[in-house]
C-alpha cells in the first residue's frame, strides 16, 4: 500500500431507538415507521485511505465481518464511486466494537459515515441531496447516520426530522449473544399499525419536563421477546438496576436502560454484567 496519500479516520456511532412504532406497510415490501433515534458513544473506528492502485479493499478487525462486497461499508463506497464516475482507489480499515445483528444500527452506520468520508475526501462531488438519495438505497437507516443526532425519522426511516433539546442521558445497553435479522422480525410482525404517531411525539416532546418512560415503546419487541424471552429478563434487571425505563433497540436483541447520570449507569453496568445475560455497555447519547 502506498502511503502519505490522503487518510481519513473516522468513529461511527451507534443508534438506540427510543420509539419505534409500525405506521403502515408499503407495495415494496417495506414498512412505514415513526421513530425516535438517538445516536449513542459506541463507535466503530474507520481509517480510509486514498491509494494508487485501483479498486477498493477492506480490512475488518474486531468482531467478525466479511471483507467483501457483501460489507455495507464496501458497498458505500462501490455506490460513492459508481455515482460520482470517479476511478476508485481506496483502502478501507474497519475496527468493528458494535454488536452485529443487535438492532444498534452499526453496518447503517458505517455505510452512512463512510458516505461522508468519501465525499469530504474527494471535496463534495455530491450534494446533501445526492448523498441522502445514496444512503437510503443502502437501508432504512443508513440516511440517519449522515446526521447523526436525535432525530424523529418517518417513512421507511429516512425522513428525519431533528429534535432540537434531547435531554442528556446515559444509556446502558445489554446484547444478548444471539442475533435477530430484522427481515424476520418485520415478516413475524402481526399488530395494529398505529395511527396520529407524528403528532403523539410531538406533543410530548414539548412537554416542559419530559418523562422517557411514557415514550419507551417498541412494536418490534412484540416480535423478538416472544421468541426471545431473555428480552424481558434483561429489561426486568434493568429496571432492577435503577433505569428510568428499559426497551429492546430497533429489531434487537439488544435491550436498553435510560439513566439520568453517568454514575448511575456505571453502578447498573456492575450489576447487569454480574448476571452473564451478555456483552454490557454504559455509554452517553450524543
Amino acid at each position: 500500500m502506498v502511503t502519505n496519500l490522503p487518510t481519513k479516520k473516522i468513529r461511527t456511532p451507534a443508534k438506540l431507538n427510543i420509539r419505534l412504532k409500525v405506521t403502515g406497510r408499503r407495495p415494496d415490501g417495506y414498512h412505514e415507521v415513526v421513530s425516535i433515534m438517538v445516536p449513542i458513544n459506541l463507535c466503530d473506528h474507520l481509517e480510509l485511505e486514498k491509494v494508487c492502485l485501483g479498486g477498493i479493499t477492506l480490512a475488518c478487525r474486531g468482531l467478525y465481518l466479511p471483507n467483501d462486497e457483501s460489507n455495507l461499508v464496501y458497498r458505500a463506497a462501490t455506490a460513492f464511486f459508481s455515482m460520482t464516475g470517479i476511478r476508485p482507489g481506496l483502502h478501507i480499515s474497519l475496527t468493528k466494537r458494535i454488536p452485529v445483528a443487535a438492532g444498534l444500527g452499526g453496518g447503517s452506520s458505517n455505510a452512512g459515515c463512510t458516505l461522508k468520508a468519501l465525499n469530504d475526501m474527494w471535496q463534495n462531488p455530491l450534494t446533501s441531496r445526492d448523498l441522502a438519495d445514496l444512503a437510503v438505497r443502502l437501508g432504512a437507516d443508513v440516511p440517519f447516520f449522515l446526521e447523526c443526532r436525535p432525530c424523529i425519522a418517518t417513512g421507511i426511516g429516512e425522513i428525519l426530522e431533528p429534535i432540537e433539546k434531547w435531554p442528556k442521558f446515559w444509556y446502558v445497553i445489554v446484547t444478548p449473544t444471539f442475533g435477530v435479522a430484522t427481515s424476520w422480525v418485520y415478516s413475524n410482525l402481526k399488530i395494529e399499525l398505529t395511527t396520529a404517531e407524528h403528532d403523539s411525539i410531538i406533543k410530548n416532546l414539548e412537554k416542559a419536563s419530559l418523562d422517557v418512560a411514557d415514550i419507551l415503546e417498541n412494536d418490534l419487541e412484540t416480535v423478538t421477546g416472544s421468541h426471545f424471552p431473555a428480552i424481558n429478563t434483561i429489561k426486568d434487571s434493568l429496571m432492577d438496576a435503577g433505569a428510568q425505563g428499559a426497551l429492546m433497540s430497533g429489531s434487537g436483541p439488544s435491550v436498553f436502560g435510560v439513566f439520568r447520570s453517568k454514575n448511575q449507569a456505571v453502578s447498573a453496568k456492575r450489576q447487569l454484567m454480574a448476571k452473564n445475560m451478555g456483552d454490557v455497555f454504559a455509554v452517553e447519547g450524543l
